[in-house]
């Protein structure tokens, strides 16, 4: 069990996402980041799915009040255990007693923007609609359907000592399977439904210039901030369902990214689509930061998306290993 001893805000309990309800309306949460969260539940040996804590505001603090094993992975925020520095993207052990501190991301080419604080077995919250993501908006999963406060307790499913090794730490994503464009992050796109109602000078400079990510961006969308696009007469639709990752683009011509918190549906047209596999890309980038898009192909987003998975099969057989060799297990 942990406590939380900080009053960073909108820190929420969040697992891969409540998927297969956006029939009734409801959207997708889940981490903003959810590659850091299923590499964090590797490391312990959790399932890839399990709840962690979502952090985007530093520092944050949490003390433990039992044995605990857990990991943090996601922004490099130069953690600390009773003062003593960790590792980014590892496991260790806690007792009773610790503070656990992350400080403010760190990062030369790129500082992610959000930290996943994993304990053992999972965050133990109540499954609502099959996952344990809050969802803000309406109030529900997570604990009591709002994000954390000073005092806060969260229970880990499995506390007490570690069933996997601790103190071994992984390569960050962002390293292995690096995609920058003049130095900033990039995440490839499929144009959408209504690329072509937009001008060809609006397509190229949605391509070949870099966007900022304005203070209005969240968890339900990131605003994007560069040269207006502009349609090629004005256009009106009805509402229709979309998913995260769909590029909107209102009356005043700067696109709006659907993120996990999206709603599942709306009315804007449909520039692109920021593919699965970058997702996470994009919800680590850090507010007045950059990004860039590379136009893709369906096929390449398919197997853009294979490789993310082979990379986490990879991190499981390597961890596997490492668990038999070094217990014999």
């Amino acid at each position: 069990m942990i406590e939380i001893v900080s009053s960073s805000a909108l820190a929420t309990v969040q697992d891969l996402g409540r998927t297969g309800s956006l029939r009734w309306g409801v959207g997708t949460s889940g981490a903003m980041d959810a590659v850091a969260l299923a590499a964090g539940n590797l490391l312990l040996g959790n399932e890839a799915s399990a709840a962690a804590v979502e952090i985007p505001v530093f520092p944050f603090r949490v003390r433990f009040v039992e044995d605990c094993a857990f990991a943090v992975t996601g922004a490099d925020c130069a953690a600390t255990l009773d003062a003593r520095p960790l590792m980014p993207w590892s496991t260790y052990e806690a007792r009773a007693g610790q503070v656990l501190v992350l400080g403010v991301p760190q990062g030369t080419a790129w500082r992610a923007a959000r930290a996943y604080l994993c304990l053992a077995g999972g965050v133990d919250v109540p499954c609502v609609l099959d996952s344990r993501s809050t969802q803000l908006r309406g109030a529900f999963g997570g604990l009591e359907g709002r994000a954390l406060r000073k005092g806060d307790r969260l229970r880990a499913a499995a506390p007490g000592r570690a069933t996997r090794a601790t103190g071994i730490g992984l390569v960050p994503p962002a390293l292995v399977l690096p995609l920058q464009v003049d130095g900033c992050p990039a995440m490839r796109v499929l144009p959408a439904a209504e690329y072509e109602d937009y001008t060809a000078a609006s397509r190229e400079a949605f391509w070949g210039t870099a966007w900022k990510v304005t203070p209005q961006s969240d968890r339900y969308g990131y605003r994007l901030a560069g040269e207006a696009l502009e349609p090629v007469a004005a256009v009106e639709m009805r509402s229709h369902g979309i998913v995260p990752g769909v590029i909107q683009v209102p009356p005043g011509g700067q696109p709006i990214v659907q993120m996990r918190d999206a709603q599942p549906s709306g009315g804007y047209p449909k520039l692109g689509t920021v593919i699965e596999a970058d997702l996470w890309r994009l919800g680590q980038a850090a507010i007045g930061s950059h990004v860039r898009f590379i136009r893709t192909t369906w096929d390449d987003a398919v197997a853009a998306l294979d490789e993310l998975r082979e990379w986490l099969d990879e991190t499981r057989r390597v961890l596997d290993l490492h668990q038999r060799v070094r217990f014999g297990s």
